[in-house]
């Protein structure tokens, strides 16, 4: 991770193989990595459709994330390599996560050059 001008740039590998990164799931729905995004990441473009079950979200954040200040915005840089391929793909952007499946859905993104 580093933090430059109020952007904190977060590396995440989102595959083994050549996928896009509209294809980016993460593992598992809680975890700093999950926090990361829900807290410094942009706000959701939908809202969570209410069935009035009561509040599901984790209360607690990791507790590493009580060190970054509350407006630091959170730049993905993911990218999709193997030991055998290594890097096939890099980009950058901002995303926000579903809880639902994992699945990251990107505002923006872009790509990056791969050296070949």
């Amino acid at each position: 991770m580093m933090l430059v001008r109020g952007q904190l740039i977060y590396p995440l590998r989102y595959a083994k193989k050549d996928v896009p990164v509209t294809a980016a799931r993460l593992r598992r729905a809680t975890g700093f990595r999950a926090d990361l995004i829900r807290r410094h990441g942009p706000p959701a473009m939908q809202q969570a459709f209410d069935l009035d079950l009561g509040e599901l979200e984790d209360a607690e954040v990791h507790p590493d994330l009580e060190l970054l200040p509350e407006d630091v915005r959170l730049v993905l840089a993911a990218y999709a390599c193997s030991m055998e391929k290594g890097v096939m793909r890099i980009e950058w952007g901002s995303a926000e996560l579903r809880r639902e499946d994992r699945y990251l859905i990107w505002h923006r993104h872009e790509p990056l050059p791969v050296a070949g």
